[in-house]
């Protein structure tokens, strides 16, 4: 007689209020602890693992195929994934891309990284956005061993994002120069030869292409850590000064970045932010910072400038979000979403200062957003 296949799960996905889901573990086993979001992105699903702005976070992608394009060295955002682990509907199937170096299985598992799939991500999906973005404990066992109460209890004990600075974790450990530009065919990334603009760029967990964009845009590139004072940013005499991206609670990390933001801005330099280079800035400029329920993350979230009137299709990856009534004289929202109408952008009225919250180099729209990187060259070009 022939044996019945095992069906039992590898996985198990527990969030704090108790409820369970079970599902076929890949990727690394073991436990971690996390927030758990949703991303609606139908690819870059490598990409949104490397990010480190999803520190502290563990992914579900409403797209059911996601690693059926495998990975690649050329498309990550960081060294190593930073996201926590990864929840699908449907387990990844055979790599079909011309461009695939390795499975995602095994890519996860060699970075430490659990995922489960079989998931009911709609219902999921449907939960964080009724509730909010719960702390979850995500298990994988081949052997299907799990303390439910244990799991859920763990998911408990997470700590959170609010009040959590996690720009020090995943930061540069020191300084270095950038000069790789935007992929293009056929010779993959080409190097910045004649840049024309010094630009100081301080890594709040920064990812790869927002460095080859500026380059793309003409600058010459230093990245320094996330700690760096506004002695150390000014010692390099940059023409402009650039706050990148990066995961956890903007006051947090604000604490050490404020106080050099300030003497950025008090040097009067043009400056350029995204995401939580954006947040921050808008603390240094006197607003605040709140926590949204479930946040941004996708590549389809419709952005309007005041200005122009233009719509962007931008990327979005954010829990936290400025609040547009604290802005104070002299700042004005420059960017809105459509979706919620939350807060976007912002710029000074008087000073070559701007930033944004979606990530124009991500490029959905595709290049719906890039003018940004050109404004701030532009700016830069103005003051020299």
């Amino acid at each position: 007689m022939a044996h019945e296949p095992d069906t039992r799960p590898t996985a198990c996905l527990a969030l704090a209020d108790g409820t369970v889901f079970y599902g076929r573990g890949f990727g690394a086993t073991g436990v971690t602890q996390a927030e758990l979001c949703f991303n609606t992105a139908m690819t870059g699903y490598q990409e949104i693992m490397t990010d480190p702005s999803y520190a502290g976070q563990i992914v579900t992608f409403t797209f059911p195929h996601i690693g059926n394009t495998g990975t690649n060295p050329e498309d990550d955002e960081t060294g190593d994934p930073v996201a926590a682990g990864m929840v699908v509907k449907w387990d990844p199937t055979d790599p079909s891309n011309w461009r695939n170096v390795e499975v995602l299985d095994d890519w996860m598992a060699k970075r430490g990284r659990i995922a489960i799939g079989g998931i009911d991500t709609r219902r999921l999906t449907r939960a964080i956005r009724q509730q909010g973005a719960p702390h979850v404990a995500l298990a994988h066992d081949p052997e299907g061993n799990f303390d439910v109460e244990a799991l859920v209890a763990q998911a408990r004990d997470f700590a959170g994002l609010e009040g959590m600075d996690l720009a020090k974790d995943v930061t540069c450990a020191q300084s270095y120069k950038w000069d790789e530009m935007r992929w293009a065919w056929p010779d993959g990334y080409p190097r910045q030869e004649a840049p024309k603009h010094k630009v100081v760029a301080v890594d709040f967990g920064a990812k790869r292409n927002i460095l080859r964009c500026l380059a793309s845009a003409g600058c010459d590139v230093t990245v320094l850590p996330a700690t760096a004072t506004a002695e150390e940013v000014l010692s390099h005499k940059p023409d402009g000064v650039f706050l990148s991206n990066g995961p956890g609670d903007p006051a947090a990390t604000g604490n050490y970045a404020v106080p050099m933001i300030k003497g950025v801005l008090a040097a009067d330099l043009p400056v350029f932010g995204i995401c939580l280079g954006h947040q921050m800035l808008a603390l240094a400029l006197g607003a605040t910072t709140i926590k949204m329920s479930h946040g941004h993350h996708g590549a389809n979230h419709p952005v309007k400038e005041h200005a122009t009137g233009k719509v962007e299709i931008t990327s979005m990856n954010h829990g936290f979000a400025v609040d547009a009534q604290s802005l104070p004289e002299g700042v004005e929202e420059s960017h809105v979403s459509l979706f919620d109408g939350s807060n976007c952008g912002i710029r000074l009225t008087d000073k070559p200062v701007f930033s944004v919250q979606h990530h124009p180099e991500a490029s959905p729209g595709p290049q719906d957003s890039y003018y940004l990187f050109e404004r701030f060259a532009e700016n830069m070009a103005a003051r020299s």
